[in-house]
């Protein structure tokens, strides 16, 4: 499955593996860096 792009409401940014959260603007209070949402995708390459 190739990684695509979701636009949000409300200022919801977040980064997803198919079912599975990767990352959360909401939770953190901040965008991801590039290296952590690479990492987390990691393992499907």
């Amino acid at each position: 499955m190739r990684p695509r792009l979701i636009e949000g409401k409300g200022g919801v940014f977040e980064v997803m593996d198919g079912s599975k959260l990767v990352f959360s603007k909401k939770a953190t209070g901040r965008f991801p860096e590039n290296e952590e949402v690479l990492e987390a995708l990691e393992p499907r390459r």
